[in-house]
């Protein structure tokens, strides 16, 4: 049969602030002031310092050909690198030989800035703002006179996840998520969801979701634009209305029958999609993150769902804080609806290249405030998804598919994020307790690191979970995973793997509600603030693996305060870093971390890391957003000439408002502040970082 991806080569890429850096108005309308609330898990399980140490032979096992030599990786997404079965260096990649990252620039300096600053040398330039028009009959966007259905047409608000599918040399598919709306900043004299116009509220349905846009090159340069005349036939708007459908073992299930679908298999609109990934086939897979602060009244659930609805932290009553989105739509009104918040809070594919399909749920990969998506393969072509639910002392969390992945074969492709084992992690240290003071001193062994497990939840319709279904599974995720043990981390968000060695990378974002008493190997800082960055290498290399190494080469924050490592690096020589939430690997397999809510009291930034040689560890500082802003996506392209950035929120700082407004970027003097997607690139046309 003819290949139905042909074309379709994936782009691999790149008032008083509250806990972490974050303003009020973030805390308020990003997670629905979150870190004000109680933990939501309470649950007993063993923090790693509680956990009995496994043997260190074992250990040695884990740890014997993870990293064994440099290797390189196909450039797309679900591509593995070559893998070595002899033993090899360590997850703190040891032994690595080779001295040079080919990174060469001069870092950009902590500032506080109401600009994108970037490197001396290198250019930037604005891809698309909230408001541009996206369908060809979108009218020009006009801040004092917006409406619904122009919303619905146009850019969405508040810009995440960023990644671009080539179509030719010179032209590309962009897709980019809107996660949140900050009503506040978006319209004139908002006071909140119950003195809103139902007109604002329905715009606020309307900018969340996802847009699909067509962007160019600029020339022989690395620049992109977006593409503004013609047909554009694949551009598209999603929104929290769009109708979707729901795959898998939990399609059809009672938890997500609602009376509007009594079948609990068509779901409308997706909510606080945050970061993603992309498949082998070439669809996207975005993720519904803080979906929980949309409803109203969940005190007002069957008594049964109860303890369910607090381990997701869902809004009780009705705050003045919420959106009301229940005022326009009577489904997010759980007093009425009890189910509809099960219908949330679940990893989407989009086929961006068919504006006529209908996004898809997929519910074998479970159900929390997904983070990630990032998709590899299997040692034996299986396909693997790793994801982070980014919540304090949440886990981390990975799906392995049944059936193999064939390229070209798309109606098979498909159906494999439908058919799989969903298995949460299980971490070990390997250092005594005693060791782990939270001062952030290494212990006696040079290194924060250990071994892990992949523990099983659900695969089909069998569950391995002591008194859960397999549907109760995958809807109630997050109780399954407290019964069987996983282990409880600093807010486990973006996750990647290395296209040249094979490491798994996760970002940690903070965790301040962490105490001296919960520090342990993995998360060995009290009163979190800064977060760090974890390395995860799969036994032989292989990600659909049981068992792996993990270390820590980064753990935040002020180079001067002793509890930071930098994997060894001379700390002298590093940038600042604080809060990493998204990452993404350059083609040579440099980290890049983007932040999000800087403690240190400056500008959010985008920084770039080695993993190996001599320079592993040396962090360097390559732009900061505007002011009150958060840097998202980012997203290297193929041949390391742009890298782009989802610019969210600018100006969302304490006390701004359309009046005052304490960010203009980007339009400049006497304009709204607005999310954008960005890009730069060297002037001399050089590979990024060069």
């Amino acid at each position: 049969m003819a290949n139905p991806n042909a074309g379709r080569r994936l782009l691999p890429l790149l008032s008083t602030p509250h806990k972490g850096g974050r303003s009020a108005l973030t805390c308020q309308f990003r997670c629905g002031n979150a870190c004000a609330h109680d933990v939501a898990n309470t649950t007993g399980n063993a923090y790693f310092g509680d956990v009995v140490k496994e043997a260190l032979s074992r250990r040695g096992v884990l740890r014997a050909g993870a990293l064994g030599a440099v290797v390189v990786g196909a450039g797309v997404a679900g591509a593995v690198p070559a893998l070595a079965d002899e033993p090899g260096v360590s997850a703190a990649g040891h032994g690595w030989s080779g001295g040079g990252s080919d990174i060469r620039f001069t870092a950009v300096r902590p500032n506080k800035d109401d600009k994108l600053t970037i490197p001396d040398g290198y250019q930037s330039s604005v891809v698309v703002r909230w408001g541009d028009p996206v369908l060809p009959d979108a009218p020009a966007f006009d801040f004092d006179n917006q409406t619904a259905d122009a919303q619905s047409k146009q850019f969405g608000y508040n810009c995440d996840y960023v990644t671009v599918f080539p179509m030719g040399r010179d032209r590309a598919l962009m897709w980019v998520n809107h996660e949140y709306t900050d009503e506040s900043l978006m319209f004139r004299g908002y006071t909140g969801g119950a003195a809103a116009t139902e007109e604002q509220i329905r715009i606020g349905l309307a900018a969340h979701g996802g847009s699909v846009v067509e962007i160019e090159r600029a020339g022989r340069t690395g620049e992109w634009k977006l593409v503004t005349k013609g047909r554009r036939r694949y551009n598209r708007r999603i929104t929290a209305q769009t109708p979707m459908r729901f795959s898998g073992p939990a399609a059809g299930s009672d938890l997500l029958k609602t009376a509007a679908d009594p079948k609990g298999t068509t779901p409308v609109g997706m909510l606080n999609n945050c970061s993603g990934g992309t498949t082998p086939w070439g669809t996207v897979l975005t993720t519904e993150e803080n979906f929980n602060q949309y409803f109203v009244n969940a005190d007002k659930v069957p008594a049964a769902q109860q303890p369910y609805i607090s381990r997701y932290s869902i809004t009780t009553g009705t705050p003045s804080s919420s959106r009301r989105f229940d005022r326009v739509e009577e489904r997010f009104d759980l007093a009425k609806h009890p189910n509809e918040v099960n219908r949330f809070g679940w990893i989407v594919e989009i086929d961006p290249f068919d504006p006529d399909s209908t996004p898809v749920k997929r519910t074998a990969l479970g159900r929390f405030a997904h983070e990630a998506a990032t998709t590899t393969l299997a040692r034996d072509g299986r396909l693997v998804v790793y994801m982070g639910d980014d919540g304090r002392f949440e886990y981390i969390y990975k799906f392995v598919s049944k059936n193999r992945y064939i390229p070209g074969f798309d109606r098979h492709n498909r159906a494999l994020l439908d058919e799989g084992t969903l298995y949460v992690a299980k971490f070990t240290g390997d250092s005594p307790a005693s060791e782990i003071d939270g001062s952030g001193k290494l212990p006696s062994d040079g290194l924060f690191d250990g071994s892990g497990e992949w523990i099983p939840l659900v695969s089909g319709d069998r569950s391995y979970v002591d008194g859960m279904s397999a549907q109760e599974v995958l809807v109630y995720t997050r109780t399954a995973a407290d019964k069987v043990g996983a282990t409880k981390m600093d807010r486990p968000e973006d996750i990647e793997r290395n296209p040249v060695t094979g490491g798994v990378y996760v970002a940690l974002t903070n965790n301040s509600n962490r105490t001296a008493a919960q520090v342990d190997e993995a998360n060995p800082r009290p009163s979190n603030k800064h977060g760090h960055v974890l390395e995860i290498v799969e036994r032989r290399n292989d990600a659909g693996g049981r068992t792996f190494a993990w270390s820590l080469p980064l753990v935040c924050g002020d180079p001067n305060d002793a509890s930071t490592y930098f994997a060894g690096f001379d700390k002298t020589k590093v940038s600042p870093i604080s809060c990493p939430d998204n990452v993404t690997f350059d083609k040579d397999g440099n980290l890049w971390i983007s932040t999000d809510g800087n403690a240190l009291g400056m500008n959010d930034g985008l920084f770039v890391m080695p993993v190996k040689g001599r320079e592993r560890g040396y962090v360097r500082q390559f732009l900061t957003v505007p002011v009150g802003a958060e840097t998202c996506g980012p997203l290297v392209s193929d041949d390391q000439r742009s890298v782009f950035v989802a610019v969210q929120h600018p100006g969302e700082t304490d006390g701004a408002s359309p009046d005052a407004p304490s960010s203009r970027w980007p339009d400049g003097e006497g304009s709204q502040p607005r999310p954008s997607v960005a890009v730069v690139w060297h002037a001399q046309g050089k590979k990024i970082g060069a």
